[in-house]
């Protein structure tokens, strides 16, 4: 039987449990322990498949196909975990099932309440994270903070799991703040004394908390926060904010985090080793030798989280190569009143990535013909691509009304379609194309220099693709079909010819980079970017 570690939240919401959870992760992953990670999200939705981007943040796409929420994708990039659809459980999908089982008879005519249902369904989901594999550790990370309704019905369920499994078989992890009040000079404690007050209330006693802070604990303080939370004082980790999130596994093993798991949970110890964490990420990612500024157009700026995958990919491919990115966010919408020169002049590269709905679209494609036509490095992604396909029908090949039947159902020249298995679908929620596909490439173009193989699988999330019978056409005007199903049925990769680098592909390889292995198409992206600065200043 594996070892769990449940992570709580306390005070307020975004503290960074998702960071914290994956930096445990790989702390631990370092001793040679085989971990997994868990997301128990506390909303209703089943997933966050049809959530708004400027509520929820992005939507993490996994192998599988499922729809999971951004925390799943720190998981994967602070660790070799690999996600599955039972790594992401929210109160929307254990109600549904609960709810398949009444209308079976399975609860034989019982009274189905909270408790005992829901919880027993909770605790099943958290055993079948590690059924049938060769696990060590399950971290699982309850979603929201202490205190919300919606929350209780996750946090029992663990109360009742770690109270089954058994001392030194699960420990509770508290993340909570200790705020800095500037004209006090002094950091307050009261609030996390509260916030484990509260969870004590519920039965969970916590034995180690992490306390996010803008400065490093005092001794005094940490012995004041051990002595009123009942925790010891070596267990009180300090997390504060740092230059880069990659820091945080360092940090805690600096404070012997991982020797305080390792006791509290009855296993021998061994240490850590971080040292190629360190030098290829850490060091590279706060010292680098050079400069690129990359320009993300998007739909979604107002939050950083709706794009969080493409902000943390590009920081993968600055430490790949050695350069401190300087990312320039743009709103299409400025795009479309005041034009592309306006915000795009003197920058390095330009991506544009996915999205859904008409709203900011045109100016999308204005930044797109600014690159193709300026000769400036172009990398579009998802809805990216669909737009680099409709600017280069209007303004290469003449196609002055081309567009997509998502923002135009009448257009005459529909060079981006619903695909045809989607146009029965009824139901929004987990009915794209999701999840991996395989793409065959082809040889001499950017794309296969980049990835240095011809067969790939990488993860889509989309309903709309290149509609093939404008193919030829476009091919004769220049567009290079890059990558393509295997069976040649959809287009997944576009370039365009005499470009020095215009690559676009229909998936997310965002979902697949990390910070010691960046995704090849960022890498060469941001090294063409490199490589235009140097002709450009030239």
């Amino acid at each position: 039987m594996p070892k769990y570690i449940f992570i709580t939240g306390g005070v307020i919401s975004s503290l960074g449990k998702g960071i914290t959870s994956a930096s445990i992760g790989k702390l631990l992953e370092s001793t040679g322990l085989k971990i997994t990670i868990q997301k128990c999200d506390p909303y209703i939705n089943v997933d966050p498949g049809t959530m708004n981007p400027f509520q929820h943040g992005e939507v993490y796409v996994i192998d599988d196909g499922a729809e999971t929420d951004l925390d799943l994708g720190h998981y994967e990039r602070y660790t070799n975990a690999l996600m599955t659809r039972e790594n992401n459980i929210t109160t929307g999908k254990i109600y549904h099932s609960v709810i398949l089982k009444e209308r079976r008879g399975d609860y034989l005519g019982a009274t189905v309440q909270v408790v005992p249902h829901i919880t027993n369904e909770i605790i099943s989901h958290i055993k079948k994270v590690s059924s049938g594999k060769d696990i060590d550790i399950v971290i699982c990370e309850i979603g929201g903070t202490v205190g919300d309704i919606e929350s209780l019905p996750f946090l029992e369920a663990i109360r009742q799991f770690k109270q089954h499994v058994g001392r030194g078989n699960a420990i509770n992890i508290h993340l909570t703040l200790v705020p800095y009040i500037k004209a006090a000079q002094e950091v307050k404690t009261k609030p996390t004394q509260h916030s484990v007050g509260k969870l004590r209330e519920i039965g969970i006693v916590p034995e180690i908390l992490i306390c996010r802070t803008e400065k490093a604990l005092s001794k005094k303080v940490k012995e004041k926060i051990g002595l009123f939370c009942n925790v010891d004082e070596d267990a009180v980790i300090d997390a504060p904010d740092v230059r880069d999130v990659y820091e945080v596994p360092l940090l805690f093993k600096k404070q012997g985090l991982d020797k305080i798991v390792f006791r509290l949970l009855d296993l021998r110890y061994k240490e850590a080793d971080l040292k190629e964490w360190q030098n290829r990420v850490v060091k590279r990612a706060l010292h680098p030798s050079k400069k690129v500024t990359i320009a993300v157009v998007g739909k979604y700026m107002e939050l950083n989280d709706a794009y969080k995958s493409i902000y943390e990919a590009l920081k993968h491919a600055g430490v790949a190569n050695d350069a401190k990115m300087d990312i320039k966010k743009i709103d299409s919408e400025d795009i479309e009143e005041k034009g592309a020169e306006k915000f795009l002049k003197g920058v390095d590269g330009i991506l544009v990535p996915g999205g859904f709905g008409t709203r900011g679209i045109e100016g999308k494609i204005k930044a797109i013909k600014f690159a193709r036509e300026k000769k400036i490095p172009f990398f579009g992604i998802c809805l990216g691509m669909q737009c680099a396909v409709i600017e280069f029908a209007r303004n290469a090949c003449g196609l002055k009304k081309a567009n997509s039947t998502e923002f135009d159902k009448s257009t005459p020249a529909p060079v981006i379609s619903l695909l045809e298995e989607q146009k029965r679908v009824k139901d929004m929620g987990a009915t794209m194309r999701l999840g991996a596909y395989p793409c065959k490439l082809k040889k001499g173009t950017k794309s296969y220099e980049a990835y240095g193989r011809e067969k790939i699988s990488e993860r889509h999330r989309h309903r709309y693709e290149f509609d093939i019978h404008y193919k030829r056409s476009m091919e004769k005007e220049g567009l290079v079909i890059s990558g393509a199903s295997p069976d040649l049925r959809l287009v997944e990769m576009i370039e365009v010819a005499g470009h020095p680098w215009f690559v676009a592909c229909q998936f997310h390889p965002e979902f697949k980079s990390k910070p010691d292995d960046c995704h090849p198409l960022f890498r060469n992206f941001v090294r063409a970017a490199l490589i235009y600065q140097k002709t450009y200043t030239a």
